[in-house]
């Protein structure tokens, strides 16, 4: 019976390792993000810990000779905790994917904790000590990430080595895309029309991380493409730059500078300078800039800019813009742009939706005339531009209503401009509604921007579903201030906001989905 105690426990440590994994993995292994996650959402185990409290408190109460059965009740209270937890394999949202990285992490998790586990079994360590190995699985995920942590680079500077060596053979121009927002959007629009006048290559989705990169380098780019689109993700200061090492950018863009991931920068001047490593690296490259004009009002960028002028293409409405964006209009059947480069008007229509997407479409244009296009060409292309997946993506239902899918695409001025086509897209009778956990990753500026959002809610939105609303208490309080005619219906997740949905849409009602959190924010863990 001295091991029937750790075969449980591992069994048990099994399940709990792939439910943290989860978590892990979507805060990209980062150890002290994962631990303030832990600590925030208070996710300690209580199951487990309860059960194991009150069989040891137990065997105080009893007779001497029971305590010989307590291993057997400790085990099967561990086997009946790990029967119940969900499997993040099966049963999240986005699932855990168990990459060859997870596999080992995970891996080298269980073995330490299977040492440790016989180690307490063969010295008859007092139960005691098996609550805190309960507690004590979260820090063997973020030791083994640390012990592999010098492997992983090795592994890592191979493949980033293969990369650097493909991009070199093929030679294609690079384009980075970087930015507070809209650098997917641009990403897609743009890939759309380079395709038209050479073969080109965009990182998909929203891969924009070392790693993600050398792998569509390494697995998808060809001797055929001229063209790599590359996004470039900002985590940090110098993530841009050693992106800037792996793909070489011929032509950079910044398409905005702004709030979204605050909370890792901590300010908009460290946004702004991270931001501008595509620039340095760009200029350095004998390449051109392409930034749109709402970049220039944060100090550090427009000083950066006015010392490289002539490397710089702004577009923009003012005066500063070398492609000025002459008018802006937006229909249901899209956007409509009047563009001035070099003083020769250009209308473009899209099938777009969003004021946010005319300085996209014109950053793309510009990126295209900068790679020798002609602008009929540009135009007649960008008149096809698919819709971008899940950003103010307009899907029109067969019961009459209109879905406006805005799930990956969460910041301040997306969000606004989502709200503002709720009007142009519902038709009749039809209700506004506005579905929404609200934006991540704000930091200090997350009460003030959803008090603002509240407000324009207040303004356009009927009916206001938020997801989780203690953590967005702001947007729903200045919502109900701003229109105290309008109805809330608080959800406890998506599915239950998709179930109400199902049950009480109807035809000319126009629906918002802004935002859809991933587990980490919305799933709250009972452990």
């Amino acid at each position: 019976m001295i091991y029937l105690l750790p075969i449980a426990y591992l069994v048990f440590a099994t399940r709990r390792l792939l439910t943290l994994l989860h978590i892990f993995q979507q805060e990209e292994y980062d150890g002290p993000r994962f631990l303030c996650w832990i600590w925030n959402q208070k996710a300690f185990d209580r199951k487990a810990t309860v059960l194991l409290l009150a069989i040891w408190a137990a065997g105080f109460a009893l007779s001497e000779q029971s305590w010989m059965y307590l291993p057997l009740a400790m085990s099967a209270a561990l086997l009946g905790v790990a029967a119940v937890e969900s499997n993040p394999l099966k049963d999240a949202k986005k699932k855990l994917v168990l990459t060859a990285r997870a596999k080992r992490i995970l891996g080298l998790a269980l073995a330490m904790l299977a040492a440790l586990s016989i180690l307490l079994a063969v010295t008859r360590a007092p139960l005691a000590l098996w609550i805190l190995m309960v507690q004590g699985i979260p820090l063997a995920l973020i030791a083994a990430n640390a012990a592999l942590h010098p492997y992983e680079n090795y592994i890592q500077r191979g493949f980033w080595r293969e990369a650097h060596e493909h991009l070199a053979r093929v030679n294609p121009q690079i384009v980075g895309i970087t930015g507070s927002f809209g650098k997917t959007s641009v990403k897609h629009i743009l890939s759309h029309v380079l395709e038209v006048k050479a073969a080109t290559l965009a990182t998909p989705g929203s891969v924009n991380t070392p790693m993600g990169i050398a792998r569509i380098v390494r697995e998808r780019l060809t001797l055929q493409h001229r063209f790599f689109i590359c996004e470039m993700g900002a985590y940090g200061p110098g993530s841009i730059r050693r992106l800037c090492k792996l793909a070489r950018p011929n032509i950079g863009v910044i398409t905005a500078l702004g709030q979204a991931h605050f909370e890792r920068f901590g300010s908009l001047a460290t946004v702004a300078k991270t931001k501008f490593e595509l620039a340095e690296e760009a200029i350095a490259n004998g390449g051109r800039m392409i930034i749109a004009e709402q970049v220039l009002e944060v100090p550090y960028a427009r000083e950066f800019v006015t010392a490289r002028r002539n490397s710089f293409t702004i577009v923009g409405q003012g005066a500063d813009a070398d492609i000025r964006i002459l008018a802006l209009r937006q229909t249901d059947k899209g956007i409509e742009i009047d563009l001035a480069p070099e003083g020769k008007p250009v209308t473009i229509k899209a099938p777009l939706f969003g004021s946010h997407q005319g300085p996209n479409l014109a950053l793309a244009f510009a990126v295209a005339k900068a790679v020798g296009m002609a602008d009929a060409d540009i135009a007649l292309a960008l008149g096809s531009a698919p819709q971008v997946a899940h950003r103010l993506e307009v899907k029109r239902q067969q019961n009459g209503s209109v879905l406006i899918d805005d799930a990956y695409n969460s910041n301040p001025v997306g969000f606004a401009n989502g709200l503002a086509i709720l009007d142009l897209l519902r038709s009749g009778e039809g209700r506004r509604i506005l579905v929404t956990p609200g934006m991540v990753e704000l930091g200090a500026a997350h009460d003030a921007e959803h008090d603002k959002i509240g407000t324009l809610a207040g303004r356009y939105v009927d009916i206001l579903l938020p997801i989780m609303p203690e953590r967005i208490q702001g947007l729903v309080d200045r919502y109900r201030a701003a229109n105290p005619g309008g109805t809330v219906f608080p959800c406890r997740s998506f599915a239950d906001a998709s179930r109400w949905m199902n049950d009480n849409l109807r035809a000319g009602d126009a629906v918002l989905i802004e935002n859809d959190l991933p587990d980490l924010y919305e799933r709250k863990l009972s452990l």
